[in-house]
């Protein structure tokens, strides 16, 4: 994990506007909506409401009231990844649905608005990594972040930071700032905005699983890790690294049952 933001404390961090090119949103596609919801309920302690319904079946994740994340429905007759996709803010979805294409990237769904609440499309970088952008309607993204069921940080895993964090540094103008390790090999970048750190991106080469390729890894915020992993398990979920201190915190990375991978934080103390 490269570096993440700092807690906000027992109350939260609410957001009101996004500055383009921050992780504003997560949302995650599977075939199976009531067993995926129920997990997570139990999990994280959401509550959901109906999302926009241009989407199709989508559910807004709420915590304490505000907009955390999302779950739609998969079509039947498409077989893709069950996985957490991050979006990314933009003042103007289309502009950068055309950027994405000039960078070498592709957009395979959209622009296309979700009612009145923005307007979505979603892409993938050079390496094949999927990931989302909103232009923000009514809705402007995750309502709280820094307490325990909210998205924490999000990290790309792909073969090489090099080309892959150029293609993002020229969609949104972020600072890269390679990341300081005991590992001289590592190949960890940090993307900034306005001096603040904003997402990660790891190389891992060949570590890479073949079956998953690059994509982005959403972690979640919880207050014991140990003890949500034992929760997670029991809920059907699976670990996939242990826990483990890091700098940041103490992490996990986990899989819910239909085999969405994210991760479990827990803040230093």
């Amino acid at each position: 994990m490269t570096e993440a933001p700092e807690s906000a404390g027992p109350n939260g961090l609410a957001h009101a506007r996004y500055a383009p090119g921050t992780p504003c949103w997560v949302s995650l596609m599977v075939h199976h909506m009531a067993t995926t919801q129920a997990f997570y309920e139990k999990l994280f302690g959401w509550q959901f409401q109906p999302g926009p319904r241009r989407l199709g079946p989508y559910v807004r994740a709420l915590l304490n009231g505000h907009d955390v994340a999302g779950i739609g429905q998969l079509p039947p007759d498409r077989h893709l990844p069950v996985a957490w996709t991050p979006y990314l803010a933009s003042d103007d979805v289309d502009l950068t649905a055309e950027a994405v294409r000039l960078c070498g990237g592709t957009v395979g769904v959209g622009p296309l608005d979700a009612d009145d609440a923005g307007r979505l499309a979603i892409g993938s970088d050079p390496s094949g990594a999927v990931f989302g952008v909103w232009q923000a309607g009514r809705h402007q993204g995750t309502g709280i972040t820094g307490v325990p069921g909210t998205p924490a940080w999000s990290e790309l895993l792909t073969f090489e930071t090099t080309h892959v964090a150029t293609f993002y540094e020229t969609l949104f103008g972020y600072e890269q700032k390679a990341t300081v390790s005991a590992d001289a090999a590592a190949d960890d970048v940090t993307l900034y905005l306005g001096g603040r750190p904003v997402a990660g991106i790891r190389g891992v080469g060949h570590a890479l699983r073949r079956d998953r390729g690059p994509h982005w890894m959403t972690y979640f915020e919880v207050a014991g890790t140990d003890e949500a992993l034992e929760h997670l398990v029991d809920l059907g979920g699976h670990v996939l690294t242990p826990a483990r201190d890091t700098v940041h915190g103490r992490v996990a990375t986990v899989t819910d049952p239909e085999g969405a991978r994210f991760a479990l934080i827990q803040g230093p103390r």
